[in-house]
């Protein structure tokens, strides 16, 4: 397969190494210092296997080219841009790995609708410090799985396909018939985790664990799943009881949120969510089209969501000041 990949940060090049080393033809679009390292050098990987493959890396793809498939893994707040650079380009299917919802919405505007997947990915890894003129090798250090499926639902055997490539590549990966429930149910979890990484700035077990900031978590999650109810999605148990945190009380939720927590000390206490690692090299953060994205709907359906709003405000001031 022919398959561009837009964006070299972690996500982004993890799956550009993994694809090209499988034999796929990749397209890694990747801009500055880092995209002209990596066409020198290649694209390393470390942690779950150390190797290095090349692939070739581009500012922005041939518009007379046709893409098998195109994988989106820029910063929620670069989607716009990154999406016009690709104008001309046909895409027989394109997904996001990007956090949020609002990212199907936008591929369906640049490509159109037939050619746009759902996805989630659980992959976790981080860009490590670039060595002279080598580019910095990516750190895969959580090979969770990346999951797409049909906007409609159902099963389909593109979505087989692009999952079994994957697969073949070394990578975790499956299809599912209801992508859209899959993507609100990590995106319910990956609320209430973000917004407290940069409110305390801890690895994420900590804030899981303490009784105070477990609360606002649990509140953050269950406001957000009341805004998917309200759209008519079906939340999944994604980490996190969804039946609990829809239906049962707010200390039952917080408990859910504290064994979490407790898990994750003994399994990952060094973890940082990514959106805390963005903020320690004060980056923006992807607020905008997520947590914001989350309001806006709130309010067009008449959920009242005043842990998320605060929360957001929050992070929204910590996002202008890196800019």
């Amino acid at each position: 397969m022919h398959i561009v990949i837009i964006g070299a940060g972690a996500l982004g090049s993890v799956y550009a190494a993994y694809l090209a080393r499988a034999g796929h033809e990749v397209s890694l679009v990747a801009r500055g210092d880092r995209g002209q390292a990596l066409a020198r050098h290649g694209v390393g990987v470390t942690g779950q296997e150390t190797f290095t493959a090349r692939c070739s890396v581009i500012t922005q793809p041939d518009p007379s080219k046709r893409a098998d498939l195109l994988i989106l893994a820029t910063k929620t707040y670069d989607t716009q841009s990154a999406l016009a650079a690709m104008c001309g380009i046909h895409v027989d299917s394109a997904f996001s790995v990007q956090n949020g919802v609002l990212k199907n919405e936008q591929l369906v505007a640049a490509f159109g609708a037939p050619a746009t997947l759902g996805a989630v990915s659980m992959v976790g890894g981080q860009v490590l410090a670039a060595q002279g003129d080598q580019p910095g090798a990516v750190h895969y250090n959580m090979p969770g799985p990346t999951i797409v499926g049909e906007l409609g639902g159902g099963d389909s055997p593109r979505t087989r396909q692009v999952a079994q490539a994957m697969v073949d590549a070394g990578l975790n990966a499956q299809a599912s018939d209801r992508i859209t429930s899959v993507e609100w149910s990590k995106f319910v979890g990956w609320s209430g985790l973000s917004t407290l990484a940069i409110m305390t700035r801890l690895p994420t077990w900590r804030f899981l664990l303490d009784p105070d900031t477990a609360l606002i978590a649990a509140r953050v999650m269950r406001e957000t799943a009341a805004v998917a109810l309200r759209h008519g999605i079906e939340l999944l148990d994604s980490g996190f009881s969804a039946r609990m945190l829809i239906h049962g009380s707010e200390a039952e939720a917080m408990s859910l949120v504290q064994a979490h927590g407790e898990k994750l000390r003994t399994t990952a206490p060094g973890f940082r969510q990514s959106i805390l690692q963005d903020a320690d090299r004060g980056r923006q953060l992807e607020v905008n089209e997520t947590l914001s994205h989350t309001l806006a709907l709130a309010r067009r359906l008449n959920v009242y969501t005043p842990t998320l709003d605060l929360c957001c405000r929050v992070l929204r001031v910590v996002s202008r000041a890196a800019q």
